[in-house]
Protein backbone atom coordinates (compact mmCIF):
# COMPACT_ATOMS: atom_id res chain seq x y z
CA UNK A 1 0.00 0.00 0.00
CA UNK A 2 2.87 2.47 0.77
CA UNK A 3 4.63 1.52 -2.17
CA UNK A 4 1.45 2.53 -4.09
CA UNK A 5 0.68 5.58 -2.03
CA UNK A 6 4.13 6.57 -3.04
CA UNK A 7 4.49 5.90 -6.51
CA UNK A 8 0.91 7.79 -6.93
CA UNK A 9 2.87 11.12 -5.56
CA UNK A 10 5.66 11.35 -7.61
CA UNK A 11 3.32 10.72 -10.79
CA UNK A 12 1.37 13.32 -9.83
CA UNK A 13 4.51 15.87 -8.89
CA UNK A 14 5.23 15.98 -12.36
CA UNK A 15 1.25 16.58 -13.87
CA UNK A 16 1.35 20.00 -15.28
CA UNK A 17 -0.70 23.06 -13.91
CA UNK A 18 -4.50 23.35 -14.62
CA UNK A 19 -5.09 19.76 -15.56
CA UNK A 20 -8.79 18.89 -16.26
CA UNK A 21 -10.30 18.54 -12.76
CA UNK A 22 -12.13 15.46 -14.32
CA UNK A 23 -9.18 13.68 -15.09
CA UNK A 24 -8.11 14.22 -11.06
CA UNK A 25 -11.33 13.43 -9.55
CA UNK A 26 -10.66 11.43 -5.99
CA UNK A 27 -14.13 11.23 -5.33
CA UNK A 28 -17.47 9.42 -6.26
CA UNK A 29 -20.25 11.72 -8.11
CA UNK A 30 -23.47 11.55 -5.71
CA UNK A 31 -26.32 12.34 -6.61
CA UNK A 32 -27.28 14.71 -3.03
CA UNK A 33 -23.47 16.15 -3.94
CA UNK A 34 -23.80 16.84 -7.51
CA UNK A 35 -27.27 16.58 -8.90
CA UNK A 36 -30.26 17.29 -6.19
CA UNK A 37 -27.85 20.11 -4.37
CA UNK A 38 -27.14 22.28 -2.91
CA UNK A 39 -29.82 23.76 -0.94
CA UNK A 40 -29.03 27.72 -1.54
CA UNK A 41 -28.97 30.85 -2.03
CA UNK A 42 -30.01 31.79 -5.85
CA UNK A 43 -30.04 32.94 -8.53
CA UNK A 44 -27.40 30.70 -9.31
CA UNK A 45 -25.34 27.75 -8.39
CA UNK A 46 -22.31 28.26 -10.36
CA UNK A 47 -22.01 32.16 -9.11
CA UNK A 48 -23.67 31.76 -6.01
CA UNK A 49 -23.28 28.39 -4.33
CA UNK A 50 -20.26 27.80 -6.49
CA UNK A 51 -18.42 31.43 -5.22
CA UNK A 52 -20.04 30.85 -1.65
CA UNK A 53 -18.15 27.27 -1.17
CA UNK A 54 -14.98 28.41 -2.78
CA UNK A 55 -14.61 31.02 -0.11
CA UNK A 56 -15.20 28.58 2.34
CA UNK A 57 -12.83 26.50 1.17
CA UNK A 58 -10.25 29.87 0.61
CA UNK A 59 -10.62 30.81 4.27
CA UNK A 60 -9.90 27.23 5.82
CA UNK A 61 -6.66 27.14 3.53
CA UNK A 62 -5.36 30.69 4.95
CA UNK A 63 -6.19 29.50 8.37
CA UNK A 64 -6.81 32.93 10.14
CA UNK A 65 -9.26 35.82 10.15
CA UNK A 66 -9.32 37.60 6.45
CA UNK A 67 -8.62 41.50 6.61
CA UNK A 68 -8.31 42.11 3.07
CA UNK A 69 -9.90 40.02 0.18
CA UNK A 70 -9.32 40.72 -3.33
CA UNK A 71 -11.48 38.45 -5.92
CA UNK A 72 -10.27 38.88 -9.87
CA UNK A 73 -12.00 37.13 -12.09
CA UNK A 74 -10.78 36.84 -16.55
CA UNK A 75 -12.57 39.63 -18.62
CA UNK A 76 -13.03 36.79 -21.38
CA UNK A 77 -14.94 34.39 -18.81
CA UNK A 78 -18.47 34.19 -17.19
CA UNK A 79 -18.03 35.89 -13.52
CA UNK A 80 -16.82 39.00 -15.13
CA UNK A 81 -19.94 39.78 -17.06
CA UNK A 82 -22.41 38.14 -14.45
CA UNK A 83 -20.89 38.80 -11.45
CA UNK A 84 -23.13 42.03 -9.92
CA UNK A 85 -26.70 40.39 -11.32
CA UNK A 86 -25.86 36.80 -9.48
CA UNK A 87 -25.22 38.33 -5.93
CA UNK A 88 -21.91 36.68 -5.97
CA UNK A 89 -20.78 39.60 -3.44
CA UNK A 90 -22.78 38.35 -1.41
CA UNK A 91 -21.89 34.80 -1.71
CA UNK A 92 -17.93 35.43 -1.13
CA UNK A 93 -18.92 38.05 1.91
CA UNK A 94 -20.85 35.22 3.45
CA UNK A 95 -18.18 32.63 2.83
CA UNK A 96 -15.53 34.80 4.74
CA UNK A 97 -18.46 35.58 7.34
CA UNK A 98 -18.45 31.74 8.28
CA UNK A 99 -22.43 32.05 7.72
CA UNK A 100 -24.49 29.62 5.89
CA UNK A 101 -26.33 30.14 2.78
CA UNK A 102 -29.43 29.65 4.73
CA UNK A 103 -28.74 31.93 7.15
CA UNK A 104 -31.09 34.65 7.18
CA UNK A 105 -28.24 37.29 6.73
CA UNK A 106 -27.15 36.03 4.41
CA UNK A 107 -28.81 39.06 1.97
CA UNK A 108 -26.80 41.73 4.37
CA UNK A 109 -23.70 39.78 3.83
CA UNK A 110 -21.51 42.18 2.22
CA UNK A 111 -22.53 44.98 4.13
CA UNK A 112 -21.84 43.41 7.17
CA UNK A 113 -18.32 42.46 5.85
CA UNK A 114 -17.60 46.08 5.22
CA UNK A 115 -18.88 47.59 8.75
CA UNK A 116 -16.76 44.55 10.41
CA UNK A 117 -13.82 46.50 9.07
CA UNK A 118 -12.79 44.03 6.23
CA UNK A 119 -12.34 44.93 2.78
CA UNK A 120 -13.66 43.16 0.03
CA UNK A 121 -12.92 43.53 -3.19
CA UNK A 122 -13.43 42.66 -7.66
CA UNK A 123 -11.36 43.14 -9.86
CA UNK A 124 -11.87 42.27 -13.84
CA UNK A 125 -8.53 41.43 -15.17
CA UNK A 126 -6.61 38.97 -17.25
CA UNK A 127 -5.27 36.00 -15.25
CA UNK A 128 -2.27 34.34 -16.48
CA UNK A 129 -4.07 30.84 -15.88
CA UNK A 130 -8.07 31.18 -17.14
CA UNK A 131 -8.51 27.03 -17.58
CA UNK A 132 -12.28 27.76 -17.40
CA UNK A 133 -14.95 30.46 -17.90
CA UNK A 134 -15.71 30.34 -13.96
CA UNK A 135 -11.96 30.59 -12.93
CA UNK A 136 -10.95 32.83 -9.99
CA UNK A 137 -8.28 34.23 -8.40
CA UNK A 138 -8.68 35.29 -4.57
CA UNK A 139 -5.61 37.26 -2.91
CA UNK A 140 -5.71 37.28 0.58
CA UNK A 141 -4.14 39.30 3.45
CA UNK A 142 -5.05 38.31 6.90
CA UNK A 143 -5.15 40.36 10.36
CA UNK A 144 -1.76 38.64 11.12
CA UNK A 145 -0.20 39.79 7.88
CA UNK A 146 0.05 36.89 5.99
CA UNK A 147 -0.50 36.83 2.65
CA UNK A 148 -2.31 33.95 0.35
CA UNK A 149 -3.54 33.39 -3.26
CA UNK A 150 -5.93 30.91 -4.07
CA UNK A 151 -6.90 29.69 -7.49
CA UNK A 152 -10.32 27.93 -8.16
CA UNK A 153 -12.95 27.02 -10.51
CA UNK A 154 -16.89 27.09 -9.95
CA UNK A 155 -17.06 24.26 -11.95
CA UNK A 156 -21.45 23.97 -12.28
CA UNK A 157 -24.02 23.08 -10.41
CA UNK A 158 -22.52 24.45 -7.06
CA UNK A 159 -19.02 21.80 -7.42
CA UNK A 160 -15.84 23.66 -6.97
CA UNK A 161 -12.04 22.93 -7.90
CA UNK A 162 -9.95 24.76 -5.81
CA UNK A 163 -6.34 24.06 -7.71
CA UNK A 164 -3.92 26.40 -6.41
CA UNK A 165 -2.46 27.69 -2.61
CA UNK A 166 0.33 29.97 -2.70
CA UNK A 167 1.84 28.55 -5.32
CA UNK A 168 1.69 24.83 -4.74
CA UNK A 169 -1.10 22.91 -6.53
CA UNK A 170 -3.96 21.00 -4.56
CA UNK A 171 -6.83 19.72 -5.75
CA UNK A 172 -10.25 20.55 -3.29
CA UNK A 173 -13.57 19.86 -4.11
CA UNK A 174 -15.28 19.56 -0.97
CA UNK A 175 -16.01 16.01 -0.68
CA UNK A 176 -13.76 15.23 1.87
CA UNK A 177 -11.09 16.38 4.49
CA UNK A 178 -7.95 17.47 2.49
CA UNK A 179 -4.66 17.52 4.23
CA UNK A 180 -1.79 19.83 2.95
CA UNK A 181 0.98 19.35 4.66
CA UNK A 182 4.21 21.86 3.58
CA UNK A 183 7.74 20.18 3.55
CA UNK A 184 11.01 21.01 2.71
CA UNK A 185 12.30 19.00 -0.63
CA UNK A 186 14.74 17.32 1.20
CA UNK A 187 12.52 15.66 3.81
CA UNK A 188 9.65 14.97 1.46
CA UNK A 189 9.63 11.29 0.77
CA UNK A 190 10.31 10.96 4.28
CA UNK A 191 7.68 13.09 5.59
CA UNK A 192 4.96 11.50 2.57
CA UNK A 193 5.78 8.01 4.12
CA UNK A 194 5.31 9.20 7.85
CA UNK A 195 1.94 11.23 7.36
CA UNK A 196 0.65 8.53 5.67
CA UNK A 197 1.61 5.95 8.43
CA UNK A 198 0.10 8.30 11.04
CA UNK A 199 -3.12 9.08 9.57
CA UNK A 200 -3.39 5.19 8.41
CA UNK A 201 -2.86 4.06 12.21
CA UNK A 202 -5.18 6.85 13.48
CA UNK A 203 -8.29 6.18 10.86
CA UNK A 204 -7.79 2.19 10.56
CA UNK A 205 -7.40 2.62 6.82
CA UNK A 206 -5.31 3.84 4.57
CA UNK A 207 -5.31 7.70 3.26
CA UNK A 208 -4.39 7.86 -0.43
CA UNK A 209 -1.66 10.55 -1.19
CA UNK A 210 -3.53 12.69 -3.78
CA UNK A 211 -1.41 15.05 -5.32
CA UNK A 212 2.78 16.46 -4.42
CA UNK A 213 3.79 19.28 -6.71
CA UNK A 214 6.84 20.80 -6.20
CA UNK A 215 7.86 24.18 -5.29
CA UNK A 216 10.50 24.25 -7.53
CA UNK A 217 12.21 27.81 -6.49
CA UNK A 218 11.53 27.80 -3.02
CA UNK A 219 13.18 23.84 -2.32
CA UNK A 220 9.48 23.21 -0.55
CA UNK A 221 6.89 20.77 -1.36
CA UNK A 222 2.76 20.02 -0.73
CA UNK A 223 1.28 17.20 -0.17
CA UNK A 224 -2.26 16.69 0.15
CA UNK A 225 -3.89 13.84 1.45
CA UNK A 226 -8.01 13.11 0.84
CA UNK A 227 -9.39 11.58 4.34
CA UNK A 228 -12.89 9.72 4.51
CA UNK A 229 -12.30 10.24 8.27
CA UNK A 230 -11.61 13.82 10.31
CA UNK A 231 -8.35 14.18 11.17
CA UNK A 232 -7.79 14.96 15.04
CA UNK A 233 -6.33 17.93 15.91
CA UNK A 234 -3.91 16.27 18.51
CA UNK A 235 -2.72 14.54 15.36
CA UNK A 236 -2.27 17.44 13.04
CA UNK A 237 -0.24 19.24 16.16
CA UNK A 238 1.82 15.61 15.83
CA UNK A 239 2.70 16.18 11.91
CA UNK A 240 3.67 20.00 12.87
CA UNK A 241 6.48 18.66 14.64
CA UNK A 242 7.84 16.45 12.44
CA UNK A 243 11.16 16.76 10.98
CA UNK A 244 10.78 18.70 8.03
CA UNK A 245 7.37 19.91 7.98
CA UNK A 246 7.27 23.99 7.48
CA UNK A 247 2.83 23.96 7.15
CA UNK A 248 -0.15 21.77 7.76
CA UNK A 249 -3.45 23.01 6.65
CA UNK A 250 -6.63 21.12 7.32
CA UNK A 251 -10.07 21.72 4.71
CA UNK A 252 -13.30 20.44 6.46
CA UNK A 253 -15.87 18.89 3.80
CA UNK A 254 -18.58 21.20 2.56
CA UNK A 255 -20.55 17.76 1.74
CA UNK A 256 -21.45 14.42 2.06
CA UNK A 257 -18.27 12.59 1.92
CA UNK A 258 -18.12 9.26 -0.68
CA UNK A 259 -16.97 6.33 0.87
CA UNK A 260 -17.42 3.93 -2.27
CA UNK A 261 -16.44 4.15 -5.80
CA UNK A 262 -19.23 4.71 -8.21
CA UNK A 263 -21.23 1.28 -9.19
CA UNK A 264 -22.05 2.46 -12.70
CA UNK A 265 -20.39 5.41 -14.60
CA UNK A 266 -23.08 5.51 -17.84
CA UNK A 267 -26.42 5.22 -18.52
CA UNK A 268 -25.63 1.98 -20.09
CA UNK A 269 -24.21 -0.25 -17.02
CA UNK A 270 -27.13 1.85 -14.99
CA UNK A 271 -29.55 0.29 -16.96
CA UNK A 272 -27.92 -3.51 -16.69
CA UNK A 273 -28.03 -2.85 -12.88
CA UNK A 274 -31.59 -2.09 -13.04
CA UNK A 275 -32.70 -4.84 -15.08
CA UNK A 276 -30.59 -7.42 -12.97
CA UNK A 277 -32.03 -6.22 -9.94
CA UNK A 278 -35.58 -6.19 -12.01
CA UNK A 279 -35.68 -2.67 -10.22
CA UNK A 280 -37.02 0.86 -11.79
CA UNK A 281 -35.13 3.87 -11.99
CA UNK A 282 -35.69 5.31 -8.83
CA UNK A 283 -35.20 2.29 -6.79
CA UNK A 284 -31.70 2.13 -8.78
CA UNK A 285 -30.60 5.96 -7.92
CA UNK A 286 -31.75 5.32 -4.02
CA UNK A 287 -29.33 2.33 -3.99
CA UNK A 288 -26.33 3.72 -5.49
CA UNK A 289 -26.46 6.62 -3.45
CA UNK A 290 -26.39 4.40 -0.11
CA UNK A 291 -23.62 2.38 -1.36
CA UNK A 292 -21.14 5.98 -2.93
CA UNK A 293 -22.11 7.51 0.80
CA UNK A 294 -22.04 4.11 2.80
CA UNK A 295 -25.35 5.49 4.91
CA UNK A 296 -28.77 3.50 4.65
CA UNK A 297 -31.03 3.80 2.34
CA UNK A 298 -33.86 5.27 4.87
CA UNK A 299 -31.09 7.68 5.35
CA UNK A 300 -30.63 9.08 1.78
CA UNK A 301 -34.17 8.52 1.57
CA UNK A 302 -35.14 10.97 4.51
CA UNK A 303 -32.47 13.89 3.43
CA UNK A 304 -33.64 13.47 -0.52
CA UNK A 305 -37.37 14.50 1.27
CA UNK A 306 -35.86 16.92 3.47
CA UNK A 307 -34.65 18.39 -0.44
CA UNK A 308 -38.44 18.29 -1.16
CA UNK A 309 -39.48 20.08 1.19
CA UNK A 310 -37.07 22.86 0.52
CA UNK A 311 -38.48 22.58 -2.96
CA UNK A 312 -42.16 22.70 -1.90
CA UNK A 313 -41.44 25.98 0.53
CA UNK A 314 -40.17 27.63 -2.41
CA UNK A 315 -43.07 26.91 -3.92
CA UNK A 316 -45.27 28.48 -1.91
CA UNK A 317 -43.11 31.43 -1.15
CA UNK A 318 -42.99 32.19 -4.97
CA UNK A 319 -46.91 32.16 -5.53
CA UNK A 320 -46.76 35.17 -2.74
CA UNK A 321 -46.14 38.13 -4.79
CA UNK A 322 -45.34 40.10 -1.42
CA UNK A 323 -42.71 37.52 -0.40
CA UNK A 324 -40.44 37.82 -3.64
CA UNK A 325 -38.91 40.62 -5.99
CA UNK A 326 -36.53 40.38 -8.90
CA UNK A 327 -34.42 42.66 -11.02
CA UNK A 328 -36.04 42.40 -14.15
CA UNK A 329 -39.42 40.57 -14.00
CA UNK A 330 -42.62 41.60 -12.06
CA UNK A 331 -43.71 38.37 -10.61
CA UNK A 332 -46.22 36.14 -13.29
CA UNK A 333 -46.63 32.77 -11.07
CA UNK A 334 -49.56 33.62 -9.13
CA UNK A 335 -51.45 35.81 -11.88
CA UNK A 336 -51.05 32.49 -14.41
CA UNK A 337 -52.59 30.68 -10.95
CA UNK A 338 -55.06 32.57 -10.63
CA UNK A 339 -56.05 32.92 -14.21
CA UNK A 340 -55.71 29.23 -14.45
CA UNK A 341 -58.24 28.45 -11.68
CA UNK A 342 -60.80 31.72 -12.82
CA UNK A 343 -60.88 29.06 -16.44
CA UNK A 344 -58.99 32.24 -18.45
CA UNK A 345 -56.89 30.17 -20.03
CA UNK A 346 -56.65 28.22 -23.65
CA UNK A 347 -55.62 25.30 -21.90
CA UNK A 348 -55.22 25.36 -18.33
CA UNK A 349 -55.02 22.13 -16.29
CA UNK A 350 -52.81 20.31 -14.42
CA UNK A 351 -49.70 21.46 -17.01
CA UNK A 352 -50.48 25.04 -16.31
CA UNK A 353 -50.79 24.83 -12.54
CA UNK A 354 -47.56 22.92 -12.81
CA UNK A 355 -45.87 25.27 -14.75
CA UNK A 356 -47.11 28.20 -12.18
CA UNK A 357 -45.15 26.27 -9.48
CA UNK A 358 -42.33 26.10 -11.48
CA UNK A 359 -42.36 29.28 -12.45
CA UNK A 360 -42.94 29.97 -8.13
CA UNK A 361 -39.85 28.50 -7.29
CA UNK A 362 -37.74 30.34 -9.94
CA UNK A 363 -38.82 33.70 -8.55
CA UNK A 364 -37.85 32.89 -5.31
CA UNK A 365 -34.01 31.83 -6.85
CA UNK A 366 -33.83 35.04 -8.33
CA UNK A 367 -35.02 36.62 -5.26
CA UNK A 368 -32.18 35.35 -3.19
CA UNK A 369 -34.03 33.14 -1.46
CA UNK A 370 -33.50 29.57 -0.05
CA UNK A 371 -33.51 26.76 -3.27
CA UNK A 372 -32.02 23.24 -3.66
CA UNK A 373 -30.53 23.19 -7.28
CA UNK A 374 -32.19 20.62 -9.21
CA UNK A 375 -29.38 20.32 -10.62
CA UNK A 376 -28.63 24.27 -10.81
CA UNK A 377 -30.21 27.74 -9.44
CA UNK A 378 -31.28 28.38 -12.73
CA UNK A 379 -33.16 25.51 -13.67
CA UNK A 380 -34.74 25.15 -9.83
CA UNK A 381 -38.01 25.70 -11.23
CA UNK A 382 -38.43 22.19 -13.29
CA UNK A 383 -38.43 19.14 -10.84
CA UNK A 384 -40.51 21.28 -8.12
CA UNK A 385 -43.17 22.28 -10.45
CA UNK A 386 -43.22 18.74 -11.89
CA UNK A 387 -43.50 17.02 -8.53
CA UNK A 388 -44.91 19.29 -6.59
CA UNK A 389 -47.73 19.58 -8.55
CA UNK A 390 -48.07 15.68 -9.16
CA UNK A 391 -48.11 15.00 -5.26
CA UNK A 392 -50.91 17.25 -4.79
CA UNK A 393 -52.66 16.33 -7.43
CA UNK A 394 -52.24 11.92 -7.31
CA UNK A 395 -51.82 12.26 -3.61
CA UNK A 396 -48.31 10.89 -3.61
CA UNK A 397 -46.41 9.48 -0.44
CA UNK A 398 -42.50 10.61 0.93
CA UNK A 399 -41.78 6.86 -0.82
CA UNK A 400 -43.24 7.71 -3.95
CA UNK A 401 -41.77 11.42 -4.52
CA UNK A 402 -38.15 9.95 -3.05
CA UNK A 403 -37.87 6.99 -5.86
CA UNK A 404 -39.24 9.92 -8.01
CA UNK A 405 -36.15 11.86 -6.94
CA UNK A 406 -33.46 9.39 -7.25
CA UNK A 407 -35.06 8.35 -10.61
CA UNK A 408 -34.88 12.03 -11.40
CA UNK A 409 -30.91 12.11 -10.02
CA UNK A 410 -29.74 8.91 -11.74
CA UNK A 411 -30.32 11.05 -15.03
CA UNK A 412 -28.53 13.73 -13.57
CA UNK A 413 -25.49 11.33 -12.68
CA UNK A 414 -24.56 10.24 -15.94
CA UNK A 415 -24.61 14.06 -17.30
CA UNK A 416 -22.46 14.77 -14.03
CA UNK A 417 -20.16 11.72 -15.35
CA UNK A 418 -20.21 12.69 -19.08
CA UNK A 419 -20.41 16.18 -19.39
CA UNK A 420 -21.09 19.47 -17.08
CA UNK A 421 -23.95 21.13 -15.36
CA UNK A 422 -22.17 24.93 -16.29
CA UNK A 423 -23.99 26.70 -18.99
CA UNK A 424 -21.26 28.63 -18.84
CA UNK A 425 -19.04 24.96 -20.62
CA UNK A 426 -22.06 23.88 -22.56
CA UNK A 427 -24.99 26.22 -22.92
CA UNK A 428 -27.90 26.22 -21.49
CA UNK A 429 -29.07 22.54 -22.71
CA UNK A 430 -27.01 21.29 -19.57
CA UNK A 431 -29.32 23.22 -17.45
CA UNK A 432 -32.62 23.84 -17.72
CA UNK A 433 -32.65 20.77 -20.91
CA UNK A 434 -30.96 18.45 -18.15
CA UNK A 435 -34.02 19.55 -15.65
CA UNK A 436 -36.54 18.62 -18.47
CA UNK A 437 -34.82 15.47 -19.09
CA UNK A 438 -34.73 14.12 -15.26
CA UNK A 439 -37.92 15.67 -14.69
CA UNK A 440 -39.08 13.01 -17.55
CA UNK A 441 -37.60 10.42 -15.81
CA UNK A 442 -39.21 11.61 -12.49
CA UNK A 443 -42.60 11.31 -14.67
CA UNK A 444 -42.26 8.32 -15.88
CA UNK A 445 -41.04 6.70 -12.72
CA UNK A 446 -44.51 8.04 -11.02
CA UNK A 447 -46.38 6.39 -13.76
CA UNK A 448 -44.83 2.54 -12.73
CA UNK A 449 -42.56 2.75 -16.18
CA UNK A 450 -39.51 0.95 -16.07
CA UNK A 451 -36.10 2.41 -16.03
CA UNK A 452 -35.26 1.84 -19.80
CA UNK A 453 -38.55 3.51 -20.31
CA UNK A 454 -37.41 6.61 -17.55
CA UNK A 455 -33.75 6.70 -19.45
CA UNK A 456 -35.86 6.98 -22.93
CA UNK A 457 -37.51 9.49 -22.21
CA UNK A 458 -34.50 11.76 -20.61
CA UNK A 459 -33.05 11.20 -24.05
CA UNK A 460 -36.06 12.46 -25.85
CA UNK A 461 -36.11 15.63 -23.75
CA UNK A 462 -32.05 16.02 -24.37
CA UNK A 463 -32.48 15.61 -27.69
CA UNK A 464 -35.17 18.85 -28.11
CA UNK A 465 -33.11 20.82 -26.07
CA UNK A 466 -29.26 20.26 -28.51
CA UNK A 467 -27.99 23.67 -29.04
CA UNK A 468 -29.77 25.81 -26.25
CA UNK A 469 -27.56 29.00 -25.89
CA UNK A 470 -27.51 30.69 -22.40
CA UNK A 471 -28.37 33.82 -22.94
CA UNK A 472 -29.37 35.80 -20.12
CA UNK A 473 -30.20 39.16 -20.29
CA UNK A 474 -28.58 41.11 -17.90
CA UNK A 475 -26.62 38.83 -16.67
CA UNK A 476 -29.15 37.34 -13.86
CA UNK A 477 -31.31 33.86 -14.31
CA UNK A 478 -34.68 35.88 -15.10
CA UNK A 479 -35.48 36.24 -18.61
CA UNK A 480 -35.59 33.68 -20.62
CA UNK A 481 -34.96 31.36 -17.71
CA UNK A 482 -38.90 31.66 -16.52
CA UNK A 483 -40.11 30.64 -19.79
CA UNK A 484 -37.44 27.78 -20.46
CA UNK A 485 -38.44 26.51 -17.08
CA UNK A 486 -42.35 26.55 -18.43
CA UNK A 487 -41.17 24.86 -21.71
CA UNK A 488 -39.52 22.24 -19.82
CA UNK A 489 -41.95 21.23 -17.98
CA UNK A 490 -44.00 20.46 -20.71
CA UNK A 491 -42.08 19.07 -21.97
CA UNK A 492 -41.18 16.44 -19.19
CA UNK A 493 -44.99 15.40 -19.49
CA UNK A 494 -45.21 15.08 -22.78
CA UNK A 495 -41.73 13.01 -23.63
CA UNK A 496 -42.95 10.91 -20.43
CA UNK A 497 -46.43 10.34 -22.20
CA UNK A 498 -44.41 9.28 -25.47
CA UNK A 499 -42.46 6.71 -23.50
CA UNK A 500 -45.47 5.10 -21.68
CA UNK A 501 -47.51 5.01 -25.15
CA UNK A 502 -44.59 2.94 -26.70
CA UNK A 503 -42.74 5.23 -28.51
CA UNK A 504 -39.18 3.74 -29.10
CA UNK A 505 -36.85 5.89 -28.54
CA UNK A 506 -33.75 4.78 -30.88
CA UNK A 507 -30.90 7.52 -29.34
CA UNK A 508 -29.56 5.91 -26.38
CA UNK A 509 -29.32 8.33 -23.01
CA UNK A 510 -25.20 8.05 -23.05
CA UNK A 511 -25.48 9.20 -26.88
CA UNK A 512 -27.56 11.77 -26.29
CA UNK A 513 -25.61 13.31 -23.07
CA UNK A 514 -22.48 13.37 -25.78
CA UNK A 515 -24.10 14.62 -28.22
CA UNK A 516 -25.61 17.76 -25.62
CA UNK A 517 -22.53 18.03 -24.47
CA UNK A 518 -20.28 18.51 -27.95
CA UNK A 519 -23.08 20.81 -29.09
CA UNK A 520 -22.82 22.99 -26.10
CA UNK A 521 -19.09 22.99 -26.31
CA UNK A 522 -19.34 24.17 -30.42
CA UNK A 523 -21.09 27.12 -28.76
CA UNK A 524 -19.21 30.13 -28.98
CA UNK A 525 -18.40 32.02 -25.65
CA UNK A 526 -21.14 34.67 -26.67
CA UNK A 527 -23.58 32.14 -26.04
CA UNK A 528 -22.24 30.55 -23.23
CA UNK A 529 -23.72 32.47 -20.16
CA UNK A 530 -21.57 35.79 -20.75
CA UNK A 531 -24.80 37.65 -21.61
CA UNK A 532 -23.27 39.00 -24.94
CA UNK A 533 -25.43 37.49 -27.83
CA UNK A 534 -28.90 35.54 -28.15
CA UNK A 535 -31.63 37.29 -27.07
CA UNK A 536 -29.65 39.33 -24.03
CA UNK A 537 -28.23 41.05 -26.61
CA UNK A 538 -31.27 42.20 -28.53
CA UNK A 539 -32.19 45.89 -28.33
CA UNK A 540 -35.48 45.13 -26.13
CA UNK A 541 -33.62 43.25 -23.66
CA UNK A 542 -30.71 46.26 -23.62
CA UNK A 543 -33.08 48.66 -23.26
CA UNK A 544 -34.91 46.74 -20.29
CA UNK A 545 -32.17 45.84 -18.72
CA UNK A 546 -31.13 49.89 -18.49
CA UNK A 547 -34.75 51.02 -17.60
CA UNK A 548 -34.32 48.79 -14.51
CA UNK A 549 -30.89 50.15 -13.98
CA UNK A 550 -32.50 53.70 -13.79
CA UNK A 551 -35.35 52.54 -11.63
CA UNK A 552 -33.26 51.01 -8.82
CA UNK A 553 -30.57 54.01 -9.06
CA UNK A 554 -33.54 56.66 -8.28
CA UNK A 555 -34.44 54.72 -5.45
CA UNK A 556 -31.90 54.39 -3.90
CA UNK A 557 -31.24 58.14 -3.53
CA UNK A 558 -32.52 60.08 -0.78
Amino acid sequence: MLKAAVAVWVELATRPAGANARECSMTSISILNDVLGPVMRGPSSSHTAGAYRIGRVAQMLVDAPAQRIRISFDPQGSYAATCQAMGVDAAFAAAFLGWQMTDDRYPQAAETIAARGMELCFAVEPLEDNTHPNTVRLAVVTQDGGTHVVWARSIGGGMVDVYRCDEGECRIDGKSYVLLVRAESACAAEVCRGVTEQLSAASGAACQVALQPAHEHSGTVLAQWNCCEPVSPELRQALRSRRGVLDVRYVLPLMYVPKEPSPFTSAREMLALAAGKDCSLGKTGCAYESCVLGIPEEDVVAEMLRRYEVMRAAVARGLDDSRVSMPLLPPAAARLWRAEQEGRLAHGGMLARAVARGLAALHVCNSQGVVCAAPTGGSSGVLPGVLVTLADERKLTGQHLARALFAAGAVGLVVAQRATFAAEEAGCQVEIGVAGAMAAAAVVELAGGAAGQAAGAASIALQNTMGMVCDPVGGGCEIPCHTRTAAAIAQAFVCADLVLSGYVNPISLDDAVDASYAAGRALPPELRCTALGGVAATPSAKALVERCARHRGSANRP
